[in-house]
């Protein structure tokens, strides 16, 4: 049986390209095809480039409102199951910015991601953004 902890990885793995503005990275974490469901317009970016197409989009959305530095800290995954060559992890996170120069701290959001194998590696095949609560620190 595959080891639950290797979806995890999968999940930082992407989560620190993110943290690192590595779009190349967070594509490597992806299975191809990808879908990807956030709170920005326009919603929903699927097929081999929704990642990197999500990236430029949250760059723009970025800019757009002044926000820059995004981080995410993963808390205790709430659900990490593994059926055969399929996995979905529920994460809670933590998503701190600093908007038009404020720091900002959004609490209670959800990473909600399912996997697949490709091989014998774990790569993500969709993953959804519930937001949380924004509060300036």
């Amino acid at each position: 049986m595959p080891d639950s902890n290797d979806l995890m990885a999968v999940v930082r793995q992407y989560v620190d390209a993110f943290n690192n503005g590595d779009e190349k990275a967070m594509a490597a974490a992806c299975a191809d095809p990808m879908q990807i469901l956030d709170g920005m317009p326009p919603h929903v970016w699927q097929g081999p480039t929704a990642a990197e197409d999500w990236w430029r989009a949250a760059l723009r959305e970025a800019e757009h409102v002044g926000a820059s530095g995004y981080h995410i800290d993963l808390g205790e995954p709430r659900h990490v199951d593994v059926t055969g060559d399929y996995g979905y992890v529920v994460v809670p996170v933590t998503f701190s910015y600093t908007l038009q120069g404020e720091p900002v701290t959004q609490t209670g959001a959800v990473f909600t991601a399912a996997l697949g194998k490709l091989g014998t590696d774990w790569r993500l095949t969709a993953w959804a953004w519930a937001k949380g609560t924004h509060a300036a620190q």
